[in-house]
């Protein structure tokens, strides 16, 4: 059990995290790249069972890019192999965790077995209330905002939606993370210090840290030490000291 020095008021509600370094961690070792991934899905469950631990409400996880499908065929097929399988896998242990899960994206392109386990898992928690636990899979941030746009479009034009009543409320609502509250902490794993399309809109005032360490290497230790900064840090939304 790790103790974590912060007030419940200083904790982040919502933790976003960009899970880099999977396949380096792989090359370090002389490992193929597919086994940097199923080392990282260890680290998946670490981070979840911590946020539990630290009475985090909401965890977003950086899975698979729109960008990703430009990887090796055989790469992005292995992924999404892996992907399938461990969320046919770790389903009973998130239902009995109390864990909701929900995955963001343009979930229609991703091969149907994926489709067929996302549809299933969130349907199966969809009343646990403990962990509100998100994937982005096949997910861009510019994509989000596009598709957001197209709907709202298509409200107006169906004299569904005046444009003096858009508002960012109303235009958040369109968005795949509508109803959670925003991002108040992003960790990016692996030494990059980027965003790479990441819930653009979102992360507006969004802390950010980032991590020298692999994601197959982050453990609930790197989580905690990330909230104590984040704590400490003082965030005034464009507001005078």
């Amino acid at each position: 059990m790790i103790a974590l020095q912060v007030a419940a008021d200083k904790l982040p509600r919502h933790i976003a995290i960009v899970m880099d370094g999977n396949r380096r961690w792989a090359r370090s070792r002389f490992l193929p790249g597919i086994e940097g991934h199923r080392q990282g899905v260890k680290a998946v469950r670490r981070t979840v069972e911590a946020c539990l631990q630290f009475h985090i409400p909401i965890l977003t996880l950086y899975t698979f890019s729109s960008e990703n499908w430009k990887r090796p065929e055989d790469e992005v097929s292995a992924l999404m192999n892996l992907l399938a399988y461990h969320l046919r896998h770790e389903m009973d242990e998130l239902v009995k965790e109390q864990v909701r899960f929900r995955a963001l994206g343009r979930l229609h392109e991703l091969p149907q077995v994926v489709q067929k386990q996302v549809r299933e898992l969130e349907e199966r928690t969809a009343d646990n209330g403990q962990l509100q636990f998100n994937i982005a899979v096949n997910y861009g941030g510019r994509q989000e905002l596009v598709d957001a746009a197209r709907q709202l479009m298509q409200a107006a034009m169906a004299g569904q939606l005046l444009p003096d009543a858009l508002t960012e409320e109303r235009f958040a609502q369109y968005l795949t993370t509508s109803g959670m509250d925003d991002p108040d902490l992003l960790i990016r794993t692996g030494g990059e210090q980027r965003i790479s399309n990441f819930l653009l809109w979102q992360m507006a005032y969004t802390e950010l840290i980032f991590l020298p360490t692999y994601w197959p290497d982050f453990t609930a230790e790197h989580l905690r030490l990330a909230i104590e900064e984040f704590a400490g840090r003082e965030r005034r939304f464009g507001a005078a000291v």
